[in-house]
């Protein structure tokens, strides 16, 4: 151990001494000395690390303290040394050479400064022998570098590049400049013609919407970006024709690079990642349509399953088909790039309390509309009645259900506000019939079976009231001066119920007139000394004319 330790006390006392040396052109002194002089260093604590930069360039970075200098010393004497050595136009050979534990760089043979391990940066991957190669190729393009800028011819040339690239560099940016109105009117034209060919929409829409300004925006920001990269490589290509200033343009140059490498390295890294997406995606879409022509032949009566109802097909498959979709999205998640990044998951994490907070009503009335579906209580096409609406379902849909009336009227009812209302479905039992019901009050001195064969006399003149089941007659009440009658019969259609009401109220009137019965409603006070019946030679007064249906 002792031996090893003043083999690198000998090593640094002789790389300090030849700097030392040649920066003040003496001789150097005996190596006896030299370790005296080490072994007089003082124990002040580490200084900061200090970069020895020559011609503009970074050579090397000095880490430790030698002999007592700091690092900004030690880079301060490499530099006088290498200044002296330029000035007598000695620029190479660079060379390293190994003294003990120090990595020696020279020019021409005179040594110039030494790379210690403490030198190293060990954190980096950094080894003295690549730190020690680095820092020779970083001299060796240095003073080639100053070499080159001494030489008048060179520097013409490298000022006539520039000149042609900043001509070439303008006259790009004016181009791009010049043509970008064009370029914005054009395209923006464009999708004006487009948008009206496909009958999209219409001239105020388009106008409102903006669409054309952000097309035009777009263009206008795709040209800018050209401009500032075509600004870009102008400054990298003029700064790299320099020798002082090549440095940085290698910089800037390098990091485009890096930046570029690093985008399209994620992208190739990316890839077999989106390549499983879309083959889960492309399988989910498959077992999707499976599903959906399973549903739909249910639904169009090709299929019976016994278990499902054609009415309830389109939301079962609807749901069947949701899940699947969740199931290849629960699959495919861990596949997409940058899933398992914090940024993802926070995004992910309030896009799910979001929707939990803003969609408890929106879930209230999805499950009410499958309530609604899976008991049957309505279906498409069903003339039905919801508190005072009455009329034809039109859409069962998973939030509202729309009915349209007989007055041709869209009336959208929430499905929350459908299940606490009295629903009563006139379409249902159509086999057996289901009956619409009229009263009629007669005195009582009109035989009954007068009064019941004149009610179904008018029900078989009507038209779309069916002949089976037949009408029946009923004596609903017998009250203090009439007789309450009524008049039940099926429809032949349920959505014509109040057309046919209308008609078999018409033929009830005539049927009574034409007879001479009396009909008492709305009030009775008397028996009148007339009857009040319409003779059947006063049925069409003016304005009123007979019809086709009139008998």
């Amino acid at each position: 151990m002792r031996r090893l330790r003043a083999a690198w006390l000998l090593a640094v006392c002789v790389v300090a001494a030849g700097q030392v040396a040649i920066a003040q052109q003496t001789t150097p002194a005996t190596v006896e000395n030299q370790v005296a002089a080490a072994a007089m260093q003082s124990d002040a604590p580490a200084a900061p690390a200090a970069t020895l930069k020559y011609a503009n360039r970074p050579i090397v970075e000095f880490r430790a303290a030698v002999l007592g200098r700091p690092p900004a010393e030690r880079a301060i004497a490499a530099r006088q040394v290498i200044d002296r050595l330029v000035e007598v136009n000695t620029l190479g050979p660079v060379e390293t050479r190994s003294v003990g534990p120090i990595m020696m760089i020279s020019i021409g043979g005179q040594d110039v400064f030494g790379v210690v391990p403490a030198d190293v940066d060990t954190l980096a991957g950094d080894t003295l022998a690549t730190t020690t190669s680095r820092a020779a190729t970083n001299l060796q393009t240095a003073l080639t570098e100053v070499a080159e800028a001494q030489r008048p011819s060179d520097l013409a040339w490298e000022i006539l590049q520039v000149l042609l690239a900043t001509a070439a560099f303008v006259a790009i940016c004016w181009f791009l400049l010049k043509t970008r109105t064009r370029l914005a009117e054009r395209f923006g034209g464009v999708a004006s013609r487009r948008l009206h060919a496909s009958k999209v929409a219409d001239d105020e829409f388009v106008r409102s919407s903006r669409i054309i300004e952000f097309l035009q925006r777009i263009v206008s920001a795709v040209v800018w970006v050209l401009v500032l990269f075509a600004t870009y490589s102008w400054l990298t290509f003029s700064l790299r024709r320099f020798p002082y200033t090549r440095f940085w343009g290698e910089s800037l140059r390098e990091f485009l690079l890096s930046r570029l490498s690093l985008v399209i390295n994620a992208i190739l890294g990316a890839l077999p990642g989106l390549f499983m997406v879309v083959i889960i995606l492309l399988v989910t879409r498959f077992v999707a349509r499976l599903v959906t022509l399973f549903f739909r032949a249910i639904q169009e009566g090709r299929m019976d399953v016994g278990w499902l109802y054609p009415e309830t097909a389109v939301p079962t498959r609807k749901l069947v088909v949701l899940a699947v979709w969740l199931f290849g999205a629960a699959f495919a998640y861990p596949y997409v790039p940058g899933s398992d990044s914090d940024a993802f998951k926070g995004i992910s994490l309030l896009t799910g309390l979001m929707l939990s907070l803003g969609s408890s009503g929106v879930v209230g009335q999805v499950m009410v509309g499958f309530t609604l579906t899976y008991s049957r209580a309505l279906r498409r096409g069903d003339f039905v009645s919801v508190g005072d609406v009455q009329g034809t379902v039109t859409q069962l849909g998973t939030l509202s259900t729309k009915i349209r009336t007989v007055r041709n009227e869209d009336v959208t009812i929430p499905n929350q506000v459908v299940v606490s209302q009295i629903v009563t479905n006139y379409s249902r039992g159509e086999e057996q019939g289901v009956f619409v019901g009229t009263d009629v009050t007669v005195g009582y001195d009109v035989a009954w079976r007068q009064v019941e064969a004149l009610l179904l006399l008018a029900a078989a003149r009507t038209e779309r009231v069916r002949r089976q089941p037949a009408p029946v007659v009923r004596q609903a009440a017998l009250e203090q001066a009439f007789i309450k009658y009524t008049l039940l019969f099926c429809l032949e259609d349920p959505t014509t119920r109040v057309p046919t009401l209308a008609a078999v109220h018409s033929n009830i009137l005539d049927a009574f007139n034409e007879y001479g019965v009396q009909i008492t409603t709305p009030n009775y006070e008397g028996d009148p000394t007339e009857r009040k019946v319409v003779p059947k030679d006063q049925w069409f007064p003016a304005p009123a004319k007979p019809t086709g249906n009139d008998g």
